[in-house]
């Protein structure tokens, strides 16, 4: 993909981390939402956060008709180069959220 100038587009951060970055700022966030912010379809944000709930990053829990996420914000990167940091160190840089800032 192309910018209008004609540059390649890409981004710092995969679709997943900023899925697992607008739960953490929104726990009760409805997929339609994250979809929206994040410029994803719903479907592909749906796939994410199944992802992301398979490898222990997130837990979904029903209340009512919703869903209310938690972020399991002291796992890994799940990259080799990465490993060495939890989550919760990208949650603090971008989702500015104190419960999630390292001690």
């Amino acid at each position: 993909m192309e910018t209008a100038r004609g540059h390649k587009s890409w981004t710092f951060l995969t679709n997943h981390a900023r899925v697992l970055i607008c739960i953490a700022r929104s726990p009760t966030i409805r997929m339609r939402d994250v979809a929206d912010q994040i410029g994803i379809t719903e479907r592909a944000a749906q796939l994410i956060i199944n992802d992301l709930e398979e490898a222990g990053y997130l837990t979904r829990t029903r209340v009512g008709r919703r869903n209310t996420y938690t972020v399991n914000a002291d796992l890994p990167f799940r990259h080799p180069t990465e490993a060495n940091h939890d989550v919760q160190d990208l949650i603090a840089l971008f989702a500015d959220n104190s419960a999630y800032a390292s001690n």
